[in-house]
């Protein structure tokens, strides 16, 4: 997926176990459907699961993971894996790495929910939760989740790179019209908030028709919500878009950032990945252009 990444298998995870927690040594390990962009995701038997950090810098999501997890979970809507142990390199493997709670449910992009406008109150209902945490001051946005919730202009040159790569295959002029359109948009004046930093169908779970479960926290941060907001465009429908804004009552500038985000981060993963090395993320960063586009005045 990377070319600057760790490889690691089944086998590996195996040796990890055999050396650092013999007691799981034995449990059955497989990899999981989507094999996930900063991590290598493994379940071990039926209730835990293996994080191996792809590229060195993916090791201080694990770290962060470690204090916040805990802390947060209690206080979300939704089901959070948390951590139940870490590991240390070892078995030709150079990082750190971890073991953490399995969350039965389907991935949200292979069995999406059954009703639009009850998954716009949930996602609602999460982001609000969020907004009642207090980041003490902590996560800014930074590497370690990908700058999600800082200013758009961070993004400025990646997303008009894509925009440019991307030309014959995307309508470039309507891209660069909603991206330019957010760009304008005033920024986040306020008390950070606290982000998942991306929330979209890979990382939301869905038991019996409904979102039950959110993963994957390793772009956790604090900053402009129009971060977390973009998952309008990445998981609802147009009227479901309407219902989830006015249940969050989001200003129009942070709207405007939240459509600037789907944006870019559709056509820079477009722009990156292949059907051969995410299909997964292709076909959903495809999905979110098409909503952005398709709900865009311009």
């Amino acid at each position: 997926m990377h070319a600057d990444e760790v490889h690691t298998d089944v086998e590996l995870v195996r040796r990890l176990l055999a050396e650092q927690f013999p007691e799981w040594a034995e449990l059955p390990v497989e990899p999981v459907r989507f094999f996930g962009t900063d991590n290598a995701i493994y379940r071990l038997g039926e209730e835990l699961s293996v994080r191996l950090p792809r590229r060195e810098h993916n090791v201080q999501q694990l770290e962060k993971e470690r204090v916040w997890l805990p802390l947060i979970a209690p206080r979300l809507p939704l089901a959070v894996p948390v951590p139940v142990s870490f590991g240390k390199p070892g078995a030709g493997y150079p990082f750190d790495w971890a073991v953490y709670s399995w969350l039965e449910g389907e991935a949200a992009y292979e069995t999406p929910p059954a009703d639009p406008i009850r998954t716009a109150d949930d996602l609602a209902s999460l982001l609000a939760a969020f907004a009642q945490i207090d980041p003490a001051g902590r996560l800014q946005p930074g590497r370690h989740n990908a700058g999600r919730g800082g200013p758009l202009a961070l993004r400025v040159e990646p997303c008009r790179n894509a925009i440019s790569a991307l030309a014959g295959e995307i309508d470039a002029a309507a891209a660069t019209a909603v991206w330019e359109e957010a760009l304008a948009a005033p920024e986040w004046s306020r008390e950070p908030v606290l982000l998942h930093g991306d929330l979209d169908a890979r990382n939301l779970l869905v038991t019996d028709g409904r979102l039950s479960g959110l993963v994957d926290f390793g772009t956790l941060g604090a900053g402009d919500p129009a971060a977390d907001v973009m998952v309008a465009w990445k998981m609802l429908t147009l009227e479901a878009r309407k219902r989830f804004r006015r249940e969050l009552a989001v200003d129009d500038a942070t709207w405007m950032r939240a459509r600037g985000w789907a944006l870019s981060q559709a056509v820079i993963a477009l722009a990156y990945y292949t059907m051969e090395t995410n299909p997964v993320l292709v076909r959903q960063a495809r999905g979110w252009l098409a909503e952005v586009l398709a709900d865009s005045p311009a």
